[in-house]
């Protein structure tokens, strides 16, 4: 296998495990994901999903350009719908995602951390997308998403230059959450994802799949909708449940229903 995968706790971890090759993705790597992304749409024992790296190297540097099977406009014609690692712009998962960056984030990398929710950042991370300098374009979310991210002006910056970026300054750019030293990064996400999985499993849904689907709306045209993972989570045990703990006083007992 390339792609790790492991639930503990309620929370999924999805490695790509190349640190050889700089956890560069090629098909069998995407194939891998994109099963992985499409069987956590469908479970109910997991909260949220962190996305990372082998090693201490590198997140990932985007496509094994080593392990090219197609080339320029064939390439484009076959870009994923949901974007680099089927998550760069996925909105079909109802999870919240971590991005564990652990050093470089390039190319594809990095769009990938653009389609995250929060991003944990080793200190040495790098983040950039330079595929203009062998030809390319950054097709699969990179051009679309990083103006939509971060200020104008400093997207234009990156995607015009192919330069890398330090984790400081992608926090100074809205897209690092937290930075820590290597060492440390685990203790870092834990925190991040015990957050997380404390809240009600199906409240989660219903958040992200009313970002996933409204983002393109008004305010007023997103609140008109009845999303049906919202109407789920009001009607739940859990949404009960929650009101009871908070009146006695107690941690919650979620079900997930």
């Amino acid at each position: 296998m390339t792609v790790e995968f492991a639930v503990a706790d309620r929370v999924a971890t999805v490695t790509i495990d190349r640190p050889d090759r700089m956890n560069a993705v090629n098909k069998r790597v995407e194939d891998e994901l994109e099963k992985i992304w499409r069987d956590l749409e469908t479970r109910t024992d997991v909260s949220c999903v962190v996305l990372t790296g082998a090693g201490d190297k590198a997140f990932c540097v985007g496509a094994d350009m080593k392990d090219v099977e197609s080339e320029g406009a064939s390439y484009w014609l076959e870009s994923k719908p949901n974007g680099f690692g089927g998550i760069a712009f996925r909105r079909s998962l109802d999870l919240p995602v971590v991005a564990r960056v652990n050093g470089y984030a390039l190319g594809g990398g990095f769009e990938m951390v653009l389609g995250c929710d929060i991003v944990i950042a080793a200190e040495h991370a790098k983040f950039g997308l330079p595929e203009g300098r062998v030809g390319r374009m950054p097709m699969d979310g990179g051009m679309v998403m990083l103006p939509r991210k971060i200020p104008f002006n400093q997207a234009m910056g990156m995607l015009f230059t192919g330069r890398h970026c330090t984790a400081d300054e992608m926090r100074r750019f809205g897209i690092v959450n937290e930075i820590a030293p290597i060492e440390e990064i685990d203790k870092a996400t834990r925190k991040w994802t015990r957050q997380i999985a404390a809240l009600a499993p199906l409240s989660l849904r219903a958040i992200k799949q009313t970002i996933n689907r409204t983002m393109h709306l008004s305010p007023s045209e997103a609140q008109c909708l009845k999303l049906p993972a919202v109407v789920d989570a009001l009607c739940s045990e859990d949404g009960l449940e929650g009101v009871r703990a908070f009146q006695e006083k107690r941690a919650p007992n979620w079900r997930g229903r």
